[in-house]
C-alpha cells in the first residue's frame, strides 16, 4: 500500500514534534523543513502529496517559498499560519494555495482539510490493498480477488478506518470516535460488534479466524502492516 507523503516546512519544533506524530497516527508519511531552503531540495530529491507550509518562517518565507514550489510543481499547498486576517487569507489564496488554516487549529480539523485537498486536486488516488482486498477510495468500490465487495456505508467507513491505522492497535472507543460523524444511527459498543462481524462476513476467507482484521485480546482490533 502506497502512504501519501506529506512535507511540513515549519520552524516551531513543538508543532513539528506533535503534529508529525498526529499525522503518522492518521496513516501519513511525514517529513519537515525548517525553512524554505531545505523544503526545495527535499523536493528535488523526492515526491510529496501534499506541502504543508507556514506563512512566517525563521528561513525564508512561506509566500515566496509558494510561489517558487507552484512555479516548479503541482503540489497542493495548505498554509499554516497564526495571522487570520482577511488580507493574509487572499494573499495566500491568490498565491495558488488550496487552503488556508489559521493557528491554534484542532488536528482533526487540519485532517478533514487534508483529506479535502487531496480528493479535489486528485493526489489520492491511490489504491489500498491488504492479502486480496482492494480499496479503492476515488471510486468508493472494495473488491476480493477481483470481485466487487458490497458494503453499507459504515462498513466501508470501518475498513478505511483501519487502513489508515494499518499496523495499529485499535480500541474500541477509538473506532467508535472514527466512525461516529458519518453513522445514520446511533452507534454503541454492541453495534460495533455487530458491524466487525458484518465486515468480517464480507472480507475475509474465514471470519471464525480473521486474517486481515485481527482481535488483540483485550485492547482492541489490528489490520496487519
Amino acid at each position: 500500500m502506497q502512504t501519501t507523503k506529506i512535507l511540513l516546512v515549519e520552524d516551531d519544533r513543538l508543532i513539528i514534534e506533535n503534529l508529525t506524530e498526529f499525522l503518522k497516527g492518521e496513516g501519513f508519511e511525514v517529513q519537515y523543513a525548517e525553512g524554505q531552503e531545505k523544503a526545495m531540495r527535499l523536493l528535488e530529491e523526492q515526491e510529496f502529496d501534499l506541502i504543508l507550509l507556514d506563512v512566517t518562517l525563521a528561513q525564508g518565507n512561506g509566500y515566496s517559498a509558494c510561489t517558487q514550489i507552484k512555479s516548479r510543481y503541482e503540489i497542493p499547498i495548505i498554509f499554516l499560519t497564526a495571522l487570520d486576517d482577511e488580507f493574509s487569507v487572499v494573499t495566500g489564496l491568490e498565491m495558488g494555495a488550496d487552503d488556508y488554516i489559521s493557528k491554534p487549529f484542532r488536528p482533526r480539523e487540519l485532517v478533514s482539510r487534508m483529506r479535502t485537498v487531496l480528493r479535489r486536486t486528485g493526489r489520492n488516488q491511490k489504491m489500498l490493498s491488504c492479502q486480496d482486498i482492494c480499496v479503492d477510495p476515488v471510486k468508493g468500490i472494495t473488491t476480493k480477488k477481483g470481485e466487487e465487495v458490497f458494503l453499507s456505508a459504515l462498513e466501508y467507513r470501518l475498513l478505511l478506518v483501519f487502513f489508515q491505522h494499518r499496523g495499529m492497535v485499535m480500541s474500541r472507543s477509538m473506532l467508535l470516535e472514527e466512525i461516529w460523524d458519518i453513522a445514520g444511527e446511533y452507534v454503541n459498543d454492541n453495534t460495533l460488534t455487530v458491524y466487525i462481524k458484518r465486515l468480517r462476513e464480507k472480507i475475509e476467507d474465514n471470519p471464525q479466524e480473521p486474517k486481515i482484521i485481527k482481535t488483540v485480546r483485550g485492547l482492541g482490533y489490528k489490520m496487519e502492516g
